[in-house]
């Protein structure tokens, strides 16, 4: 909800609403007209929580502008784009993710992404492996691997609680200082490391029109799923990111995943004391471990 200079705002009408993206089109990044139509594409896809959009990985995007187009979009439901009242199921996000693709980028692109969206993008990537060249995946998790059931869990079946869930998500979620305390409690390792900035673009996009309905949707666990059923299928080449103190799941659970297809998935690196968005807690390691893996698995 917030840009970095020289990045514009673009949008695409999908299946499910138009899709608003972000990408560098601007003055800044331009290059001749023969340079830029050799420009290649990198996507990078955010992933879910109160407030979440395309803006956790502008810390990240600007440093590969001069050498790709980027496109960074919101996904349906979050930031500003079209937030549709709807059940929504993991199948709605792995086919968002494939209409983007097949729309906007139409080759094999390196998709960058991040926790729960990272798994919705495992499965596109089998599902239509042409599109994808490269994965690089940050936390990779869909929340209920391995048999365990997010769903029964406290705070998800209080949630699953009509008209509590609204009330809950109006004065729980979408307020400074609930965004506050989920990203220094639950989301970053280093506390001190959340400012103002951070918070504000979580906030706006937390405060959109019907923003309840994704979110919810992904904290009642409508969206979990066992990523363990699909890992085996993938045949991108792929890179994991993980924070060792990622709440969510932890890198036991990373590491199991990644030793069901290690043909596919090259490298597997934990991050200490970082949690579950590297991209916002440590950009500069992160964007320099996305050109090492960009080359590697390129390679």
């Amino acid at each position: 909800m917030i840009e970095p200079p020289g990045i514009q705002q673009g949008s695409l009408v999908t299946s499910l609403g138009r899709m608003v993206y972000y990408t560098n089109s601007g003055e800044l990044w331009q290059l001749t007209d023969e340079l830029e139509s050799e420009r290649p594409k990198l996507v990078f896809l955010h992933g879910f929580g109160g407030g979440s959009s395309a803006y956790e990985w502008s810390k990240v995007y600007p440093a590969f502008a001069s050498d790709y187009q980027i496109l960074a979009p919101d996904l349906i439901g979050w930031g500003r784009s079209e937030h549709p009242e709807r059940n929504y199921r993991p199948e709605d996000y792995v086919a968002i993710i494939i209409e983007f693709l097949e729309k906007i980028c139409g080759e094999p692109t390196p998709v960058i992404a991040s926790s729960l969206t990272a798994a919705f993008t495992i499965r596109a990537a089998i599902e239509r492996p042409d599109l994808f060249k490269l994965l690089i995946l940050t936390t990779p998790a869909g929340l209920s691997d391995f048999g365990e059931n997010y769903t029964q869990s406290f705070f998800a079946q209080l949630i699953a609680t009509p008209i509590l869930d609204r009330l809950l998500y109006s004065v729980g979620v979408a307020t400074a200082g609930g965004i506050q305390n989920f990203l220094e409690n639950r989301q970053f390792a280093n506390s001190s490391l959340v400012y103002p900035e951070i918070v504000q673009a979580y906030l706006k996009s937390a405060q959109q029109p019907r923003g309840d309905y994704a979110a919810l949707a992904f904290v009642r666990g409508d969206l979990c799923f066992d990523l363990a059923n699909y890992v085996p299928q993938l045949a991108t080449p792929t890179a994991i990111l993980w924070g060792r103190k990622s709440q969510f799941t932890g890198p036991e659970i990373g590491q199991r995943l990644a030793d069901l297809n290690p043909g596919a998935i090259k490298v597997f690196q934990v991050l200490e004391d970082v949690g579950l968005t590297p991209q916002l807690e440590l950009p500069a390691v992160t964007i320099g471990l996305i050109r090492k893996y960009l080359k590697l698995l390129s390679a």
